[in-house]
């Protein structure tokens, strides 16, 4: 059996620690929006798009339990143990590894586990989970931003990035975009994602009995509101009747509201138990 490179200290604390910029921003309410804000843009490159379209049938008829297995794995990585966080990505690693084809509008033959192709989805997620974090209102100073964006490497290199390829500030992030956007384009594929991810199924008691359709659409079109503007034009939802003034008002009030519930109503169950085991005191051995 293979010893850990860590203390256990270490893996109590994670990869990433209370003290983290990480931990503040994937803690606030509106990683949720962001998490979305993400999947819209992720659907634009139209190889990576192509792979979540070839091998996610279900997705299509059922997206929920994806939806929950993706905020479940970067909750794990984000606040589970050490040897959680490495068990998670093993587990994805694992599953890219078989997976790949050929996009049609490219005729680019990939593979799932292209770096490339997880540096975008990597990328994707980081940029969309600070902007949408500054845009709410966590107080995050300039540097701060730089070091989230740095501390992010880590869950890069953990699925399968090296971290060389990987942007570790702000800057090299959005130079990052700059160098991938003539790549992008709206396939058919990425049409259907953003439908789906607006109007997802439900069935027909949730859809008509609850507040769930009007609550999700309204987080969904929240989201598309906050993408980069180059990213609207490209779904030709250039202002989707909200400026971007009007749309920041409108997630500082959302967060508002989040954050006026209790912790258990708005952490998951990974989330609450990381916060948990940094608060007890460590134990004699680590």
């Amino acid at each position: 059996m293979t010893t850990p490179a860590w203390t256990a200290e270490e893996d109590r604390l994670g990869f990433f620690g209370p003290d983290s910029v990480t931990w503040r921003v994937h803690a606030d309410p509106t990683f949720s929006v962001g998490g979305l804000r993400a999947l819209l843009m992720q659907a634009l490159h139209p190889v990576a798009m192509d792979g979540v379209h070839r091998f996610s049938g279900a997705f299509r008829d059922d997206p929920w339990p994806r939806l929950a297995r993706t905020a479940a794995y970067v909750d794990t990585l984000t606040f589970g143990t050490r040897t959680e966080a490495t068990r998670a990505a093993a587990r994805v690693r694992g599953l890219h590894r078989r997976l790949g084809g050929v996009e049609e509008t490219t005729g680019r033959s990939y593979r799932v586990d292209d770096v490339d192709l997880l540096l975008w989805v990597h990328c994707c997620e980081v940029d969309s989970l600070l902007s949408v974090a500054l845009r709410a209102g966590v107080p995050l100073t300039d540097d701060e931003a730089d070091r989230y964006v740095a501390e992010q490497v880590t869950a890069a290199e953990l699925v399968g990035i090296p971290a060389g390829a990987v942007p570790a500030s702000v800057a090299e992030l959005a130079e990052y975009f700059g160098r991938v956007r003539p790549d992008l384009a709206l396939t058919p594929a990425a049409r259907n994602a953003y439908r789906l991810i607006l109007l997802p199924p439900m069935p027909a008691w949730v859809r008509y009995l609850t507040p769930a359709q009007p609550a999700w659409g309204g987080l969904a079109g929240l989201a598309v509101a906050l993408l980069p503007r180059w990213a609207r034009r490209m779904y030709s939802l250039p202002g989707l009747g909200l400026t971007d003034a009007a749309a920041t008002a409108t997630l500082r009030t959302v967060r508002r509201g989040l954050l006026a519930l209790p912790l258990r109503a708005r952490r998951s169950p990974i989330v609450r138990a990381g916060f948990e085991r940094v608060a007890e005191p460590a134990p004699l051995s680590a």
